[in-house]
């Protein structure tokens, strides 16, 4: 295939259909998406309504923004409050809620709050205005945090002192490790992350076969990629198989990019332990500024309040991460919880689940709840 639009061929996903349906059969069965970008893409083009029943596709805690807990939002937002500071944040970090508001609030109280594209760009800010301190609020998995690396290598090298990083960078398999040793969770299988992929490879996801014995398929990010991943997954179970496999080969490699990695290992090291929204504390699971960063590192230079904030008691943000539960079932999807007033982190970036559903599933969802209600 050369075009997007030939991974969306109409007749090649009704036979993919066909062949899963065939595979599945009579039996039930589970499978995770770990990626938030799949998660978008199967509500997008409504790929769990065209499945047979009996192939459950239940959402992971793959988008970065999801995550991160109210805890650190408060501290991004009291880094941003100090005087002289100059704070650069992705724009989907910009509306997701702390205990005390978001940064767009702490923005519109006087904090200079800047939106920026990437890392490069915070550093540029540092440069055009050398007397103020310029943090950058750094968040996602191992496929943006090459970026923030390279760019706290720039900083370095050029002697721009005013310059530093809010890591909040974590890893793909602690995670996925939390969830399978959760008991109220039975999973069949996973479809891999493809962007995480693009950067580690394949060789990290061999635990999830070797160790707990479900099969995963690492997936691309079209239609017919996760269809295809999930026939994979099928076929594995089918034929006595359990193995990592590749659906996204044309992108991912077994090695992953070794340059990348090389990058990260140099800047990052794993902290003892971080938290996770609906996962709690998950050892090694986050990256931190090496200590010959530490002068870019903004945890270092500014005072951190540290503090352990809990999820609002009506927000099922942490059950729906877990894929305990489907957006539509949290008790305040689509009511008070919308896109436009988000009590969780999951309905606010594209890459939430609940985002997600409520952009493109919400007539499924009302059709489900009046099912239950029958």
């Amino acid at each position: 295939m050369r075009f997007v639009d030939e991974y969306r061929d109409p007749a090649a996903a009704r036979a993919l259909i066909g062949r899963i349906t065939d595979l599945a059969g009579g039996d039930a069965f589970k499978f995770m998406e770990v990626c938030g970008g799949h998660t978008h893409t199967i509500y997008r083009h409504g790929i769990e309504h065209v499945l047979p029943e009996n192939v459950e596709l239940v959402h992971g805690p793959g988008c970065p923004v999801c995550v991160i807990p109210m805890g650190r939002v408060d501290d991004a937002i009291a880094v941003a409050s100090e005087p002289g500071v100059i704070f650069t944040s992705f724009g989907d970090m910009m509306r997701v809620p702390g205990s005390r508001g978001n940064l767009l609030a702490a923005k519109a109280d006087g904090a200079d709050v800047r939106f920026v594209y990437s890392p490069l760009d915070a550093l540029r800010i540092a440069v055009e205005h050398p007397d103020r301190q310029v943090v950058f609020f750094a968040v996602g998995f191992e496929t943006t945090a090459p970026s923030t690396a390279l760019t706290v290598l720039s900083a370095e090298a050029r002697g721009i002192s005013n310059f530093s990083v809010f890591s909040n960078h974590v890893t793909i398999v602690p995670p996925i490790k939390a969830i399978l040793e959760s008991p109220d969770l039975r999973l069949d299988g996973f479809l891999g992350p493809g962007h995480v992929s693009t950067v580690v490879g394949q060789r990290p996801y061999r635990f999830v076969p070797e160790r707990y014995g479900k099969p995963l398929v690492t997936a691309g990010f079209e239609p017919l990629d996760i269809l295809q991943a999930i026939y994979m997954l099928l076929a594995q179970i089918r034929e006595g198989r359990c193995q990592v496999e590749n659906q996204y080969a044309r992108v991912v490699r077994e090695d992953g990019n070794p340059r990348a990695l090389q990058v990260l290992a140099l800047v990052f090291e794993l902290r003892p332990h971080f938290e996770w929204r609906g996962l709690g504390f998950i050892s090694q699971s986050a990256l931190r500024l090496r200590s010959r960063f530490a002068g870019l590192d903004a945890e270092r230079r500014f005072s951190i309040p540290g503090l352990r904030v809990a999820d609002p008691k009506a927000c099922q943000c942490g059950e729906v991460l877990k894929g305990v539960i489907k957006p539509w079932e949290c008790k305040v999807f689509g009511t008070a919880c919308t896109p436009e007033t988000p009590i969780g982190t999951c309905m606010v970036s594209s890459e939430g689940a609940c985002a997600a559903y409520y952009n493109f599933g919400r007539m499924h969802r009302e059709a489900a709840v009046a099912l239950r209600v029958r």
